[in-house]
């Protein structure tokens, strides 16, 4: 696989929600529901590994039902890029390297983001909706630890990239999957369990600050 590095050709992949914005868009639409507190507290325990993610996805949700679509706009709005996130994927884009979104929080909300950078790879859920209200339920297979894993090899193996070359970016148990299966896994602004288990943790930096270690040598290799 050639692009404009060469041979030398990564896929990256990125977590959304506390990776690739500041904020939960679960706990964004709880805000308009009056759930906020309640959809935090499932939140932190999923996030620290406590619960699986397809339960809390499901207890989230569950709070929502009977908010308007339109609170998806609102919700929009109120989304706002980390640091260093747009020019981490400019410079990916420059690089030639394929990027994609997965994510535990909606197709949505994470299309529009996606299509501001260009970014045509996403995987996330999706909210039911009837009669222009939500269900509080969500359609279709839960992108869980498995899926975000899933997601990854996926995207390396339509660029003909081996996941030896292969870099998963996030914060959260969820993204434990797709950190350990990728050639380097790093954990951004992360739970402790997330960083014990990553190739690197980023700590109080920009988004792009993870470029260093994407720039690094494999260990083990010449000038490592």
């Amino acid at each position: 696989m050639t692009a404009a590095g060469g041979t030398d050709v990564r896929v990256v992949v990125m977590d959304v929600d506390s990776t690739l914005i500041t904020g939960e868009v679960i706990e964004m639409l709880a805000g308009h529901a009056g759930s906020r507190a309640a959809v935090t507290e499932i939140t932190e325990r999923a996030m620290r590994g406590e619960i699986d993610f397809a339960t809390s996805l499901h207890e989230r949700v569950a709070t929502l039902a009977g908010l308007p679509v339109s609170v998806l706009d609102d919700v929009r709005g109120e989304m706002e890029l980390t640091p260093g996130a747009e020019r981490l994927v400019a410079e990916l884009h420059r690089r030639g390297w394929p990027v994609g979104l997965v994510s535990g929080g909606f197709h949505e909300l994470v299309d529009p983001l996606a299509e501001r950078l260009g970014i045509g790879f996403v995987r996330a859920n999706r909210l039911e909706v009837v009669d222009g209200r939500l269900t509080g339920r969500v359609r279709g297979p839960v992108v869980d630890r498995d899926a975000k894993a899933h997601a990854l090899a996926e995207l390396a193996a339509t660029h003909g990239v081996p996941m030896a070359r292969t870099v998963a970016i996030g914060d959260g148990a969820n993204d434990l999957g797709m950190l350990a299966a990728a050639g380097l896994g790093i954990a951004f602004n992360a739970k402790p369990v997330v960083c014990a288990q990553a190739d690197h943790a980023v700590l109080d930096a920009p988004l792009d600050a993870v470029l260093v270690h994407l720039d690094a040598p494999p260990v083990g290799s010449p000038g490592a």
